[in-house]
């Protein structure tokens, strides 16, 4: 998955398209991603048995399937798809925009 935690991206497609945000967690075995700020939920909480939640609704950010979101090049600032380089010291993400390193 060519996305990682602490990227910017921006969502392309859904009722979220065109918010950015910061990805908190990615899940690589469901391609999916948790954006901060994106796709907002409302849950039911129930009172635990020793009472150390507050029961009420509680809102959640839902994952994001990896092919509904971009990533954000740190250079240029604009939505783009990742390639891939070869260095000494490995393999590095690049911009497809304007070719700098992203990592």
């Amino acid at each position: 998955m060519k996305i990682k935690a602490g990227d910017t991206v921006e969502v392309i497609a859904g009722n979220d398209k065109g918010t950015r945000g910061t990805v908190r967690v990615a899940i690589p075995k469901e391609k999916r991603v948790i954006v901060s700020g994106v796709k907002l939920i409302k849950k039911a909480q129930r009172r635990t048995a020793n009472m150390r939640t507050e029961p009420g609704i509680v809102q959640l950010e839902a994952p994001v399937n990896v092919s509904n979101v971009m990533l954000v090049c740190p250079h240029c600032d604009k939505p783009t798809r990742v390639g891939t380089q070869e260095t000494e010291s490995g393999r590095v993400r690049v911009c497809r925009k304007c070719h700098e390193v992203i990592d």
